[in-house]
């Protein structure tokens, strides 16, 4: 089951149009380590050293170059034929993700810039293009080892150290371009409101000055069934509509939620005329949910739910961040479902578009987690802070999206406990998020020495079920910061206390078969009997106590070193997955 509009590696597909041209494939590349490129100008007279397979970077197998050193400046070209139908046009071309700062030109001419290494970009190329001929686009990407960028689980160094991975430079997500319209949608952010039963849209529409008469109309359809269809004239850029969606389609007078159990999406097409003729359509669609929190439970749809959740770094091993295809991200989604959970926090990085719309379709909840930043400096407040903002807004329309985790472990503000500074910063991305989106828990830092947090989030690898029942035989002290709630943390930062939050123990477990080569968390295990024996103990323990309402396992598919995974990296399973399924349904 998809929705009405899916197209398969469609990259947006939150907003769809039918006009599209996929990008991704050979491109020319070239390193430039002495950063040459444009004093040499490059941008025009570029010639490449390497054929590279674009979205993936150079450091993968798939990329076909396969080089995992570092290396700070990297080049890329791309001739493409641009039909002459498209004169008349906005021609639009689309970044899903390039790590960290991209430069882009377009026939020799610059065209703009973007830093940020999750967030998706675009610009208008129009001007630059000669249209029924061929064009050359070329791209500089420039990466460093600072730790004031958010980085996320890239190495800083040579070699691979703890849970750091090899880096990814450039070009890691879809490349693409669309053509549309003077009078467009730029974006429209979607809000349910369960309790109302009506939906808002918030428009944003180009070329409003442009036309005399321009008119927006939204379809709403349930499984093809009409829902509302309403109608409104655009005489500013900017505007907002609520919609009621109290409707027959699903049986008298029924709200069709969205729920893990019942992924209920309603369609939703967008037409924009000018003086009576179609200038823009976009299909997206919405799920009609509601998160909340109250007396110490998280609530979906005004009911308590219990969060049974997987940590899922997305990596694979011949691609790394990114994912071989669309079919990789279902198989994940499919297995992790399989195994019984009914979320995931995906955990140190910003996931591929096409993976939130299959866990919108199929039902899977998602923490959305902020790569991190591993110096606190003022570079690092502002670039974090400007890429957050961006991902927010990005990732809002997707109902399976139920948390956002900007910080975890106190990564990227080591001194938090004690410094204000550091505290204050938290409490200013906690606050700008909810400016953005009130509707969603947000979690500052996850694991342990919260600030202001909506759910209180644990995180504890102690090795046995029975440790872990004796070390929250008295959760009053770990909530009052009487002792640390994992050998060496404490829950909460200095001036900051308890205030009836629901928790959750949202890392444990980590365990690694015995390897020379890997780790995992705590002693080995040389058996499957030994691996399921502590696996049910830990999570039957974490059920057991009163007021912890979820938890989070470590981890979905061995990453590189880590090898602490229930599937190995290339996704085959270490213990059949109905008796983890059975384990974590008990």
């Amino acid at each position: 089951m998809t929705t009405k509009a899916y197209t398969k590696d469609y990259p947006r597909p939150q907003f769809v149009r039918e006009n599209w041209q996929n990008l991704n494939g050979e491109w020319s590349f070239r390193f430039d380590d002495q950063n040459r490129g444009e004093s040499e100008n490059w941008q025009e007279n570029f010639d490449g050293t390497h054929t590279i397979t674009v979205p993936f970077s150079y450091e993968t197998q798939a990329s076909g170059i396969g080089i995992e050193e570092f290396h700070p400046h990297v080049w890329y070209r791309n001739s493409i034929h641009i039909p002459k139908e498209a004169e008349g046009k906005r021609t639009i071309l689309h970044f899903q993700a390039v790590d960290y700062v991209a430069k882009v030109w377009v026939n020799g001419a610059m065209v703009g810039s973007h830093q940020g290494g999750y967030a998706a970009f675009s610009f208008d190329i129009t001007p630059y293009l000669v249209f029924g001929a061929d064009n050359h686009i070329t791209v500089k990407a420039e990466d460093s080892s600072s730790c004031t960028q958010p980085r996320g689980k890239q190495r800083w160094t040579k070699d691979n150290f703890e849970c750091f991975y090899v880096q990814t430079t450039g070009i890691w997500q879809t490349v693409w371009l669309e053509y549309v319209e003077e009078q467009s949608l730029d974006s429209v952010k979607i809000t349910p409101d369960v309790d109302r039963s009506i939906v808002r849209f918030d428009y944003q529409v180009n070329g409003v000055e442009a036309a005399d008469d321009l008119r927006l109309e939204a379809i709403v359809t349930l499984k093809g069934k009409p829902v509302k269809r309403v109608s409104l004239m655009i005489d500013r850029p900017c505007l907002t509509v609520e919609v009621d969606l109290i409707h027959e389609a699903n049986g008298p007078w029924k709200k069709s939620l969205w729920s893990p159990q019942n992924p209920n999406l309603y369609d939703v097409e967008f037409v924009l005329y000018a003086d009576g003729q179609v200038k823009d359509r976009v299909f997206s669609y919405f799920g009609m949910r509601k998160i909340s929190i109250e007396k110490g439970k998280v609530l979906l749809n005004n009911v308590p739910i219990y969060q049974r959740l997987i940590l899922d770094q997305g990596y694979w091993t011949e691609s790394h961040l990114t994912p071989p295809n669309e079919e990789a991200l279902i198989e994940d989604i499919d297995k992790i479902l399989e195994m019984g959970y009914n979320g995931v926090r995906k955990h140190m990085k910003i996931e591929d578009a096409r993976f939130l719309y299959w866990c919108d379709v199929k039902g899977l909840l998602v923490w959305s987690e902020m790569a991190a930043t591993f110096e606190f400096h003022d570079r690092a407040v502002e670039a974090f802070t400007k890429e957050w903002l961006e991902i927010v807004l990005q990732q809002y329309n997707h109902p399976s999206i139920i948390t956002w985790v900007p910080f975890n472990e106190s990564w990227g503000i080591a001194s938090i406990l004690h410094d204000q500074r550091q505290q204050k910063f938290t409490e200013g991305i906690y606050h700008l998020t909810k400016s953005i989106d009130p509707y969603r828990p947000v979690i500052t830092n996850d694991g342990w020495e919260h600030t202001v947090s909506d759910i209180l989030t644990l995180h504890d690898y102690v090795e046995t079920g029975e440790g872990f029942l004796r070390r929250y035989a008295n959760k009053e002290a770990i909530l009052s910061n009487e002792t640390t709630c994992n050998h060496w943390k404490y829950a909460f930062a200095d001036g900051y206390g308890y205030r009836g939050q629901p928790i959750m123990v949202t890392e444990f477990g980590g365990i690694a078969y015995q390897s020379d080569t890997g780790w995992g968390y705590g002693h080995q295990v040389a058996s499957d009997e030994d691996f399921v024996k502590r696996f049910e103990g830990l999570t039957r323990a974490i059920k057991s106590v009163d007021d912890i309402c979820g938890y989070c396992y470590t981890q979905v598919t061995d990453v590189q070193q880590e090898i602490n995974g229930l599937l190995t990296e290339d996704r085959k399973p270490k213990i059949p997955l109905d008796k983890i399924k059975a384990i974590n349904l008990a």
